[in-house]
């Protein structure tokens, strides 16, 4: 049967993809994507006039992916949702994973725009009510920066062999717990010495 020579957008994005996520960004060429499809070349550069527009595609298509498992989770703990979102994307996709966070690119510009998405997820978070979107911003960054850690040890085959999910679950979730009882307590510390100023102010 002779090879087809019309494919969709999609279909060249969704092969693109598949040699992203066992190649790496990197590894995406139009001879590529045309060899995984059966095709010559004249197909893709009817939808993409560059490699690079078929790139950012795929970053698209990358970043759809994370959202859709970020809301997967749905726990009624966003809180908890994005730490085991991020997890399960570094172990599924661990090459993007390490392409995405390790290396230095500009594909990741946008983190002010994604942390404040976060934010107001974790509005909706009932261990987190009374948090003012300054003190929540802290402690995603808080939390991002063990989340990350720890997914770069999933993504690169760092943890010891008996490290299984579920074990990664508990050590993300009580990691969580002790960052927000900290937010908690400094709160209300911060509260308490806010009142005893009034007080003390009111004695004057």
């Amino acid at each position: 049967m002779a090879p087809k020579s019309k494919f969709t957008k999609e279909q060249i994005i969704d092969a693109a993809f598949d040699i992203a996520r066992t190649e790496g960004i990197d590894g995406i060429t139009i001879r590529k994507v045309a060899e995984r499809l059966g095709s010559s070349i004249a197909p893709i550069y009817v939808n993409f006039k560059e490699v690079d527009e078929l790139v950012q595609e795929v970053i698209q298509k990358t970043f759809a992916i994370s959202k859709q498992l970020l809301m997967e989770q749905n726990s009624g703990h966003p809180f908890h949702d994005i730490g085991v979102a991020s997890l399960r994307f570094a172990k599924e996709y661990s090459v993007l994973y390490r392409d995405l966070v390790m290396k230095e690119n500009e594909y990741l510009n946008s983190q002010d725009d994604e942390m404040a998405i976060l934010v107001e997820l974790m509005r909706r978070d009932p261990d987190l009510e009374g948090l003012t979107e300054g003190e929540l911003m802290t402690l995603l960054l808080k939390m991002k920066i063990f989340q990350t850690g720890l997914c770069v040890m999933v993504a690169n085959g760092l943890l010891p062999v008996e490290f299984d999910e579920e074990k990664m679950m508990h050590l993300l979730n009580s990691t969580a717990m002790d960052i927000i009882g900290a937010a908690q307590i400094r709160k209300a510390g911060n509260v308490a010495g806010s009142n005893q100023d009034k007080e003390a102010g009111g004695l004057t």
